[in-house]
């Protein structure tokens, strides 16, 4: 059985040299909508935690309102690591090349529900590892992108684990899914 928080590619190799060169300066406004917005999800999770442990599930609207927010993460990482090139729009609900698919709310166990914070330790102190190395490869990425026209596929493929590992940590964390992130090198879809 697959993961419930699967990464999406659908985009060829290819980047645009002039958005690639100005990429840290086009991606601003999204990165401050990111923020605000990322507060209100904070707030949701929260309320999305006592609901969960009492009722044994996520609600629809909760798990909605967080699943769209993280897609909208995902798609934001994936325009500034280069995972695809064009501009995302700004709410996360329109396909994107570099994007997430995010099973419907299931049944979580309480007892699981109540200790996530902690067993999301291990998980969480991986993907601020994987966080660092993500950012170096960007770098990289940046140089053979403004160069070449295009990412490399192992580059381009490293890259996206660490968004898709990344991605399933908050999910999990985020209540959207009990199941643990997965440390599968599969390519992603």
């Amino acid at each position: 059985m697959g993961h419930p928080i699967v990464l999406t590619l659908d985009d060829d190799l290819r980047r645009n040299r002039l958005t690639v060169a100005f990429r840290m300066i086009l991606v601003i406004p999204h990165l401050v909508w990111l923020s605000l917005w990322g507060i209100v999800t904070g707030l949701a999770v929260i309320v999305s935690w006592f609901v969960t442990l009492v009722a044994g599930r996520t609600p629809d609207g909760l798990h909605g309102f967080i699943a769209q927010y993280l897609r909208y993460s995902t798609q934001v990482s994936g325009y500034l690591l280069f995972l695809a090139d064009p501009y995302p729009g700004f709410l996360g609900d329109r396909p994107y090349p570099a994007d997430l698919a995010i099973a419907p709310p299931a049944p979580q166990n309480r007892w699981k529900t109540a200790f996530r914070g902690i067993l999301a330790i291990p998980a969480l102190v991986v993907s601020q590892i994987l966080g660092y190395l993500v950012y170096a490869l960007a770098i990289i990425s940046w140089f053979a992108c403004l160069f070449t026209g295009a990412i490399p596929l192992g580059l381009r493929n490293l890259t996206a684990w660490i968004v898709r590992f990344t991605a399933q940590t908050n999910a999990y964390v985020m209540l959207l899914t009990e199941r643990y992130p997965d440390f599968s090198p599969d390519a992603p879809r």
